[in-house]
């Protein structure tokens, strides 16, 4: 089974989603670091800094992998993985908001929780400029692997 490439649309939302993710993961380590700290709920195990450290990391890597001329299957494996990420820092955003933390101009509970309904925006952008969710569908639409 063809997997068609993604539409010139769908790729000016990767790349564009490529230099978010890598832009922010540069924040992280750097100008805003204070700031992304302050999100990181108080129940999680791990020093605040190692974890956005970490997780500043993974966004340059997951904004240079968007950006990076790969093959269709690679840019859907890329997609899978982003998307992954954005619903691993989810329980993260419920902790900002039943918490009340301040932080990005987050200053209100209706901010915060506007916030939360951005998230899954997130994950289909992730899988919709990459054509994971496209393949996904497609995939089970005929029985067989989209791969």
């Amino acid at each position: 089974m063809s997997v068609s490439s993604p539409s010139r649309p769908a790729t000016a939302a990767r790349r564009l989603l490529g230099l978010v993710l890598a832009a922010a993961g540069t924040a992280h380590l750097t100008v805003a670091r204070d700031e992304f700290q302050a999100q990181v709920p108080a129940w999680v195990p791990v020093d605040a800094d190692l974890v956005v450290v970490g997780s500043g990391v993974l966004e340059i890597a997951l904004g240079l992998g968007l950006l990076a001329p790969v093959s269709a299957r690679r840019q859907r494996l890329h997609g899978w993985l982003t998307a992954a990420f954005f619903v691993a820092i989810f329980p993260g955003n419920v902790a900002q908001y039943v918490e009340g933390t301040d932080a990005f101009g987050l200053d209100s509970d209706r901010a915060r929780l506007v916030r939360l309904f951005f998230q899954p925006v997130l994950v289909a952008w992730a899988l919709w400029s990459t054509g994971a969710w496209r393949s996904w569908r497609d995939g089970r639409t005929t029985g067989r692997s989209a791969g």
